[in-house]
């Protein structure tokens, strides 16, 4: 395992990445003076309050307190962990991570190794189904299904073999190797200690995680057999829950589609792909998570899941209905699409082309598919009838968040019932996953030090400004224990952006006190910055030396020594 992430390599790759780039391939930027603005993504909002600063390499939204370098964008925005982030950056950059030369550092939780083997095995597969000499019976299968050479390519299908060691053989026996396709998901172990390849004879379909890393295989078997699906088990690396089939291929189009389509299978995203409908994702034969869904939402507002119309259909729609409804929130929308009896989205397609998929008037909303539902269980005709749709409906619209939505349905309901209704208090409207909570600023006029330390995290080059800064003690001092701090990070490396100094202080008791500072703006000209941080060091500077002169008179003031009152033992007065 590999040890910390060198903190060099972390303030380079920050130097080296450009924020607006970053930035830019998930929110609509509009140069605006010196800085980028655009609509907040971690908050609805209708006027842009959200900047991005090219100099500071840092963004900040005035609505909702979000700020952060690239690489807490890409935390915030795409729900990373920091190890995840500097990968993810890193490979942007084309950049090796670098860790720590000291062999006792702490150790960062890393699947480089898991990742590689994924990757390995996805172009073993590939290549199996254009060199195997089994290879024809997979090749027959696609074109039957009516896939392009060039559609299986785009979402890189392969085979895997009848053979039962087809793929360990290529990717290595030894004990090591071994274990790591066991971990893998890539080999199962009999019980004398054997092992062999977990997919065989079927067409093997990657999963590709949304940085399109592989992380699981999918495979469907090609002629009779069970299972007819077969996926990776649960590992280190790849969670069922959480991932989607086609959300890599989704994101990766450059521009973001109005809504994603949820259906059932591997076979309907890449059909549907091939025939023009490219924001198709499939669960992996799960029912739809809530994990999922906040997927989804993190980069559409609306989600359309496709059933068939057959009973079995209306039930799946009605548990994914339940899951999407305290997801919710303000912006948020959700609807069904169902198909004709006996089609899926494959043949669909076939038949009618994209249309059907696209056209908004084909979709069922959330709202309409719920009441029908109910109203289909309950006799509205008859006051029984309306109060069993009360008692139906109430805990349902019971947990959808506070806000229009929940109004809308609440009001519907009554007018379905014919009489008032009272909900339960409505759970928070939780922000997105990405937004931090805003810190709370400081009450008053900053102080000298605090207008210190955001004037330099924002114009490191000031750092030179504060040479003449006597010895603090900041034993008892964080705010000045700071300031030392960012001020010692600069002299070492006089490069470090806003951003760097933001990320080295991450995880540590002062990244608090920092975004405090941070969340509070700085109401002066720009050409006036420097002059009024010199101005604040030389302050600074004589307040130390009054403190300084203070310590010393003290020191050097003899304490007065109070009088003894003379030995009194007996009422009478001294002669």
């Amino acid at each position: 395992m590999a040890g910390k992430i060198a903190q060099s390599f972390i303030d380079d790759l920050l130097t080296r990445a450009d924020i607006v780039e970053i930035v830019g391939r998930s929110v609509q930027l509009k140069k605006a003076g010196r800085d980028f603005q655009g609509l907040c993504p971690f908050h609805n909002e209708k006027s842009p309050s959200f900047t991005v600063s090219p100099e500071k390499q840092f963004y900040h939204c005035f609505g909702c307190g979000a700020h952060g370098s690239a690489l807490g964008f890409l935390m915030n925005h795409d729900s990373l962990s920091f190890v995840e982030a500097v990968e993810e950056l890193a490979g942007q950059l084309n950049l090796p991570v670098q860790y720590e030369a000291d062999a006792s550092a702490p150790a960062t939780p890393s699947h480089r190794g898991l990742y590689e083997l994924m990757h390995e095995a996805q172009l073993a597969y590939e290549r199996m189904l254009r060199e195997h000499p089994a290879r024809e019976r997979a090749v027959e299968y696609l074109k039957m299904r009516g896939l392009t050479g060039a559609i299986a390519k785009t979402f890189h299908l392969g085979y895997a073999p009848p053979g039962w060691d087809s793929l360990c053989s290529q990717l290595g026996t030894d004990p090591v190797r071994r274990q790591q396709l066991i971990e893998a998901g890539l080999a199962v172990q009999r019980d004398n200690g054997s092992f062999y390849d977990r997919f065989r004879d079927r067409v093997i379909f990657p999963i590709l995680d949304r940085r399109g890393r592989c992380v699981g295989f999918g495979g469907r078997v090609i002629d009779q057999g069970e299972p007819k699906y077969l996926n990776s088990p649960e590992t280190p690396i790849f969670h069922k829950r959480r991932e989607l089939y086609g959300l890599h291929h989704v994101l990766r189009r450059g521009t973001r589609p109005a809504r994603i389509l949820v259906v059932e299978g591997y076979m309907d995203v890449v059909a549907l792909a091939q025939h023009g409908v490219e924001n198709a994702v499939a669960t992996l034969g799960t029912a739809t998570t809530a994990e999922h869904l906040e997927q989804v939402f993190r980069y559409v507002s609306e989600v359309v899941f496709c059933f068939d119309g057959d009973k079995a259909g209306r039930r799946a729609a009605w548990r994914a209905l339940e899951t999407a409804l305290p997801l919710l929130t303000e912006g948020r929308k959700a609807g069904f699409l169902f198909l004709p009896q006996g089609d899926d989205p494959d043949s669909l397609v076939r038949r009618e082309g994209s249309a059907r998929f696209e056209a908004p008037e084909h979709t069922t909303p959330l709202s309409r598919f719920l009441f029908d539902e109910l109203s289909a269980r309950a006799d509205i005709s008859s006051m029984d009838g309306r109060a069993q749709l009360v008692g139906l409906a109430r805990p349902l619209i019971g947990k959808v968040p506070a806000g229009p939505f929940r109004q809308l349905l609440a009001q519907h309901l009554q007018s379905l019932a014919q009489t008032s209704v009272r909900l339960a208090p409505a759970p928070p409207a939780t922000a997105a996953p990405s937004a931090k909570p805003r810190p709370a600023a400081a009450r008053g006029v900053p102080s000298l030090i605090r207008r210190a330390i955001g004037l330099l995290v924002r114009r490191p080059n000031l750092a030179p400004l504060a040479r003449e800064l006597p010895a603090v003690n900041v034993a008892d001092d964080p705010e000045s224990a700071l300031l030392i701090t960012l001020l010692e990070r600069l002299e070492r490396n006089p490069l470090l952006n806003a951003g760097s100094l933001f990320e080295a202080l991450r995880e540590t008791a002062q990244e608090s006190l920092l975004e405090e500072i941070m969340a509070q703006p700085i109401l002066l000209a720009e050409d006036l910055w420097a002059s009024e941080f010199s101005g604040a060091i030389e302050q600074l500077a004589r307040q130390q030396q009054r403190q300084k002169f203070r310590r010393m008179v003290n020191e050097r003031t003899p304490r007065a020594v109070p009088e003894q009152e003379p030995p009194h033992t007996t009422g009478e007065p001294l002669e």
